[in-house]
């Protein structure tokens, strides 16, 4: 299978984290439960694993670390924190439904910075407009699902900074690729998936708390401390934590993220934007195929989106499967960022690299293509 779907999640794992995961199930039982070493070598692990992230994004304590199910979960709770029903949010124009669904069942009044593709300066412009001292918050993707547009995070950032609005950003497409200084940019919240760009399993993501933000929780249960309470505990991350912790997960999302800074995130993300950019220029070359991205894949990471006239993009992502190319198409659980591009009706396929992608798989991909096209 030639597998191109890694924004949807990575498939193709380091051997470290299968390994990881099984050593896990026969040697962890609960962080927090307890002083034998089963217990003991969970709670080591889980505090590697913090600390790991705390040092790859700047947090200044491996206690603003928190351990989630996915970036979803993260983002219903950075939203549910600083954003109250009825409340005022400020959102780019390509979130995902994981920021905009909260952001309805909450009655949010929703203002939406609009501005095209790979176009950072109007972004830019379009948040400065809309941001007052009066916005709950703002939220941004870092990077697009849809159509792996960078998004000035740091810019948007020093708004939020002048104006005193908390800022919530979506890593779920940059982390483990992208540069994010949690202390530098002041961020109240950054949500990220454990199993995308960390090469962890499903079932993992991770919640960076700035300092001093307030957090509402989501659950309410066991956390192994203060057990006398009734309330749960006031100090992350075992105000976020209620419950059994996932230690396999948690074993191999630490072996991804050990895997990705020592191969380096900016040599990664390098790697996959080559392979995008020589897809993008291969499809151009194709008579009736409109490729969403610059030439030179300006302020864009490796996704890419693209359609084919005459073409259902459902029918022509199956047709790809039968033949062993695993690839997404149509809305992609983000129908405002293709409204904002213009592809709502449509749609698009999309292309997403991971590193253990190759030029020969993209080879292929388009010789496959071409055969279909005809």
């Amino acid at each position: 299978m030639i597998y191109f779907d890694s924004a949807a999640t990575t498939f193709q794992k380091p051997r470290s984290v299968a390994a990881a995961m099984q050593d896990a199930m026969a040697t962890m039982s609960s962080p927090g439960r307890g002083g034998y070493p089963a217990a003991m070598h969970a709670a080591d692990t889980a505090f590697d694993c913090r600390s790991e992230l705390a040092d790859l994004y700047h947090a200044q304590s491996p206690e603003q670390v928190v351990f989630t199910s996915s970036a979803t979960h993260g983002l219903n709770i950075a939203v549910k924190s600083l954003v109250p029903p009825g409340g005022k949010a400020v959102i780019s124009g390509y979130e995902h439904n994981a920021v905009t669904r909260p952001l309805a069942a909450l009655g949010a009044k929703t203002a939406i910075a609009s501005a095209p593709l790979f176009e950072s300066a109007a972004v830019t412009e379009a948040f400065d407009h809309l941001v007052t001292p009066d916005t709950d918050a703002v939220i941004c993707c870092h990077v697009s699902n849809v159509f792996g547009f960078v998004q000035p995070v740091e810019e948007i950032a020093q708004i939020c900074q002048t104006r005193n609005v908390p800022l919530i950003i979506d890593a779920s497409q940059s982390a483990g690729l992208l540069n994010l200084d949690l202390t530098r940019l002041g961020a109240a919240f950054i949500a990220m998936p454990g199993h995308k760009g960390l090469y962890g399993p499903q079932g993992t993501g991770v919640l960076l708390c700035g300092q001093d933000t307030p957090v509402r929780t989501l659950l309410e249960g066991g956390t192994g401390s203060l057990s006398i309470q009734q309330e749960m505990p006031d100090f992350l991350p075992d105000r976020l934590e209620a419950g059994t912790h996932n230690m396999p997960g948690i074993a191999g999302l630490l072996a991804g993220i050990r895997y990705v800074r020592q191969h380096d995130p900016a040599a990664i993300c390098g790697r996959e934007r080559r392979l995008a950019q020589f897809a993008a220029e291969s499809l151009r070359t194709m008579p009736g195929i409109q490729v969403y991205a610059r030439p030179d894949l300006t302020a864009q990471a490796g996704v890419v989106s693209f359609t084919a006239a005459g073409h259902d993009v459902e029918a022509l992502a199956a047709a790809l499967g039968e033949r062993g190319v695993a690839i997404r198409a149509g809305l992609h659980c983000a129908p405002l960022a293709h409204r904002t591009a213009g592809t709502l009706e449509s749609g698009t396929v999309r292309l997403s690299f991971s590193d253990f992608n190759t030029r020969e798989e993209v080879y292929q991909f388009l010789t496959i293509l071409r055969e279909l096209l005809r």
